[in-house]
């Protein structure tokens, strides 16, 4: 029982602290923030959310502090970019 409590403890800290680094999707370019690049996610059989989480995960890898997805599309197999700012 104990290593179930300390299993939840740990996906809980992790859970945080990932939403503390990631980037915040917007609909358009924020003011005050400059273009950094663009980056690009796939998903095999996922659909929009997954990859609009892949999206933002990469963003937050490269350092932005939001994105804006400018493409997204496809059926089983979800491709995406987004332009990404700091």
């Amino acid at each position: 029982m104990k290593n179930l409590t300390k299993a939840f403890a740990v996906i809980a800290l992790t859970t945080a602290s990932f939403a503390t680094f990631a980037a915040t999707e917007v609909s358009s370019a924020p003011a005050g923030e400059q273009s950094i690049g663009v980056v690009s996610a796939s998903t095999n059989g996922g659909d929009l959310s997954s990859l609009q989480a892949k999206l933002a995960a990469k963003a937050a890898q490269e350092g932005a502090s939001s994105y804006r997805i400018v493409g997204a599309g496809g059926e089983n197999h979800m491709y995406g970019t987004a332009e990404i700012y700091k």
